[in-house]
């Protein structure tokens, strides 16, 4: 897996802001690996096998990279995909998506390093009384184990150093801190 990840390029060093502002001396650039297919079929095909078998209704994803492995996941699974947007400090499921009471949901994500996006995404789901089955992403990044008290899987475990802002050594050393996705 991780060398899937490194003939990529998504494996960047330097003093990065993540979406959940922390600071980060390595940043995995998922989108370096999402706009390749195969590489998406790929890893999606570990998610969707280490989920097979199981009463799967949808697969949903937060926006922005969960859309994509949603997506893919679900086309694996054969049933339908969703995504979750940020609406204020939620999310919510827009666009006329649907999910009935009862309808069984696999949570789907791409780089997890705090967990928020995620359980933001099942908060939105328990509202609309759908029933969260297991959580599954590309890579686990987060220090600490996340517990979901969900069936959990992901392609790769590599755990990675975050700080706050106020304790980032990179911020002491003035070393340039980068906004993934931004123009730069």
């Amino acid at each position: 897996m991780l060398e899937i990840f490194k003939a990529a390029g998504a494996i960047k060093e330097g003093h990065f802001l993540l979406a959940s502002g922390l600071h980060s001396p390595v940043y995995w650039e998922k989108f370096r690996i999402l706009q390749h297919p195969h590489l998406t079929e790929k890893l999606c095909r570990f998610i969707a096998q280490h989920f097979k078998g199981q009463k799967i209704d949808v697969v949903a994803g937060p926006t922005t990279g969960g859309i994509i492995i949603a997506f893919e996941t679900a086309r694996q699974l054969g049933t339908r995909s969703i995504f979750a947007e940020k609406e204020g400090k939620v999310r919510v499921f827009r666009r006329d998506f649907e999910i009935l009471p009862g309808e069984h949901v696999l949570v789907v994500d791409d780089i997890l390093t705090t967990g928020s996006s995620v359980r933001e995404t099942i908060s939105a789901i328990d509202k609309l009384g759908g029933i969260v089955i297991g959580v599954g992403v590309l890579v686990n990044r987060s220090e600490r184990n996340l517990d979901f008290d969900l069936p959990f899987f992901s392609c790769l475990r590599a755990p990675t150093t975050v700080y706050t802002p106020e304790q980032c050594p990179l911020c002491v050393a003035k070393v340039p801190l980068v906004k993934p996705g931004t123009p730069g």
